[in-house]
C-alpha cells in the first residue's frame, strides 16, 4: 500500500484540510476514507459525524458507532431533518439534494462550532458523473470528496480496505432507505420503516446484497442473480406479506444498486 500513488495524494490532500469533520455513514467508502484519515491525521484532527433520521436503518446506525468505537475515533451522531421537508417526502428525481442539504448544512454548522474549516465526504472516483444530486449540495457547503480527488474507484478503496484489515472491506452497498421508493411516490415514515424490516427478514435468511423496492401493495425484491432461485424457495413472502404487502415478487434482472434513478 505504502507505494500506492494514489494514497499518496489522498494523503496528502487530507493534510491539506486538516482538521476535518468525516461524514460517517458507515459503508466502505467513509469507514476507509475516516480510518485513513485517522492514522494519517491522529485522533485530535478528525471527527467523524453520522446523521440519523428514519431514512438511516438501525443496523447500519449500530455498525457506524461500533466502527468508531473500535479504533477509538471521535464520533458524534447528529439527527437530521429530511423527513420534516416536503421537498424530500415528495420524492422527485433530484431526492437526494435535499437530504444532503440537510445533512451538509448541519455539519457546516457543527464544524463552524468546533473550530472546524473543513468536511469531507466519501464520494469516490466511481461516482463521479451520472445522476448525483447530492453532490451539488455537497458543492454548496464546501464539502470535499478526497477519494475522488485522489481518483480512488470502489474498487481500490475495497482492496485497500482489506489490506487494513477493515471490516467494511466486504460490506453490501446501503443506500439510503428512501432509494426504494420510487421517484414521484410518497416517502412516509411507514413505508421507511416497512422496507427496513422487510429487508432484515431476507437478510436474515442468508442473504447480503438485497433491496426491497416499495411499489405500495407490491414489494419489488432484489437479489444476486445466482441466488434467486434460493430466495423463491425461502418462503419469505409469507413474512413480508404480514408487513402490510398484498404482492411480492423477485425482479429477474437481480440486485443492482439504482434502479430507482433515472436513467
Amino acid at each position: 500500500m505504502e507505494t500506492e500513488p494514489g494514497l499518496h495524494r489522498l494523503e496528502n490532500i487530507l493534510r491539506a484540510h486538516s482538521p476535518l469533520v468525516v461524514a460517517f455513514s458507515g459503508g466502505v467508502d467513509s469507514s476507509f476514507l475516516l480510518k485513513f484519515a485517522f492514522d494519517a491525521l491522529g485522533r485530535d484532527n478528525v471527527l467523524a459525524v453520522t446523521g440519523d433520521s428514519e431514512t438511516l436503518a438501525r443496523s447500519e446506525l449500530c455498525a457506524a458507532k461500533a466502527f468508531a468505537e473500535q479504533y477509538g475515533i471521535r464520533h458524534e451522531v447528529i439527527q437530521t431533518g429530511e423527513t420534516s421537508n416536503d421537498d424530500f417526502l415528495d420524492n422527485p428525481h433530484d431526492r437526494c439534494f435535499y437530504c444532503k442539504n440537510d445533512l451538509f448544512g448541519r455539519l457546516r454548522g457543527l464544524a463552524d462550532e468546533r473550530g472546524i474549516s473543513h468536511i469531507a465526504d466519501g464520494t469516490n472516483a466511481d461516482d463521479v458523473g451520472g445522476h448525483r444530486p447530492g453532490m451539488k449540495a455537497a458543492a454548496l457547503h464546501g464539502v470535499i470528496s478526497p477519494l475522488a480527488d485522489a481518483e480512488l474507484t470502489k474498487a481500490q478503496v475495497r482492496e485497500f480496505s482489506r489490506e487494513m484489515g477493515l471490516a467494511t472491506w466486504d460490506k453490501p452497498a446501503m443506500a439510503c432507505l428512501a432509494s426504494r421508493i420510487p421517484h414521484g411516490s410518497r416517502i412516509t415514515i411507514e413505508r421507511l420503516s416497512r422496507v427496513e424490516r422487510a429487508e432484515a427478514i431476507i437478510r436474515a435468511h442468508g442473504f447480503a446484497n438485497v433491496r426491497v423496492r416499495d411499489h405500495g401493495d407490491l414489494a419489488r425484491i432484489e437479489v444476486d442473480r445466482d441466488r434467486i432461485a434460493s430466495l423463491l424457495e425461502s418462503g419469505i413472502e409469507a413474512e413480508l406479506k404480514k408487513l402490510g404487502f398484498r404482492f411480492v415478487t423477485v425482479d429477474l434482472e437481480g440486485f443492482r444498486s439504482g434502479s430507482m434513478s433515472p436513467a
